[in-house]
């Protein structure tokens, strides 16, 4: 006589397994579903904190302002830095190395000594001046062309100007004592002290802009904090009913790092375009006093590369501003 089959052994012969009855759900949700609720929570942080800055555009872009004046200050002193190097012409030409030829040589000699001295490495251009260029030259300069017509010869040597690569004070000396022994040469000259000049300035000016750049990011730190924490007393109830309901500190901490992201964003257009309008108003002077020595110098723009690096160092500097702000005062909003 064969068992009865009782109703406790039918589930375990579909359990196991035919194969043919229901899969069984899995306890973990799907990632497409954790993904989609991540993306959901960030466009609402995203968007309350648009509406809650919009509530208050006076204030918001007055925030914008003074982080973007802050912000543009030692943009605008390195681009003029920048600026007035280019006017030099160039720091290597500043520190040319005259090369005084012997009286004897003609000029297809120095020509010669010239294009030997421009295919060494440490030479960027090398240029001839010749006995009669140099005499039209020192008589226009001078005012001395009548007496100098009454000399009976040129007493003045061709000249070989050689603009190095690299402004160095112990590379140039060596590249003067390799110049000064070539054939044809009487003297090799180089104004160091001129080079050590130039070099004392612009490492001034960096280090001028490097320290004023320290300072105002920790005065936009401080301005972004302090906003950042106005907006958080201003909703401290609602922050403690979310974490009473079990609001994580990541869901609450979200809306505060949007918010200073886009005080960021604020602050780097408006800085940019301080830059480019407080520039093309300043060309306008430059422009007028270059053409009255001849020059065609004009100050440049702020390159597209450096105002997309304003942009996106305000955003990152309005972040953590913002997450420090609420690290600081995360602690203080537990529930009561």
């Amino acid at each position: 006589m064969s068992a009865a089959q009782t109703p406790e052994s039918k589930p375990a012969e579909r359990v196991g397994g035919s194969g043919k009855g229901p899969r069984p759900q899995s306890d973990e949700p799907e990632f497409k579903a954790l993904f989609h609720a991540w993306l959901e929570s960030h466009r609402a942080s995203l968007v309350d904190s648009l509406m809650r800055l919009g509530k208050q555009p006076i204030g918001s872009f007055f925030t914008c302002l003074v982080m973007a004046v802050a912000l543009s200050l030692p943009m605008g002193l390195a681009l003029l830095l920048d600026n007035v190097e280019r006017l030099g012409g160039s720091w290597q030409r500043a520190a040319q190395i005259s090369l005084f030829l012997q009286l004897d040589v003609d000029d297809q000699r120095g020509q010669a000594l010239r294009d030997r001295i421009s295919e060494m490495p440490e030479v960027a251009e090398a240029s001839w001046i010749s006995r009669d260029q140099a005499l039209e030259e020192f008589q226009q300069l001078s005012g001395l062309g009548e007496a100098l017509r009454e000399l009976p010869e040129n007493p003045l040597p061709g000249v070989v100007l050689v603009t190095p690569h690299e402004v160095d004070k112990a590379k140039l000396e060596t590249l003067r004592q390799t110049l000064a022994e070539l054939p044809g040469v009487q003297q090799a000259q180089l104004d160091l002290l001129w080079v050590e000049r130039l070099s004392a300035i612009l490492r001034l000016g960096d280090r001028f802009v490097f320290g004023l750049t320290l300072l105002l990011v920790a005065t936009l730190l401080l301005v972004i904090g302090n906003t950042i924490r106005l907006h958080i007393e201003n909703r401290r109830t609602e922050i403690e009913v979310v974490k009473l309901v079990g609001g994580t500190d990541g869901y609450v901490r979200r809306p505060f790092l949007y918010m200073g992201a886009l005080y960021g964003l604020g602050a780097g257009l408006l800085a940019w375009l301080l830059l480019a309008f407080g520039l093309d108003w300043l060309n306008e002077a430059v422009v007028r006093l270059a053409g009255l020595y001849g020059s065609d110098f004009a100050l440049a723009g702020v390159p597209a590369d450096d105002g997309f690096s304003l942009v996106l160092g305000a955003v990152l500097l309005g972040y953590i501003g913002a997450w420090l702000a609420v690290a600081r005062h995360l602690n203080e909003l537990a529930p009561r």
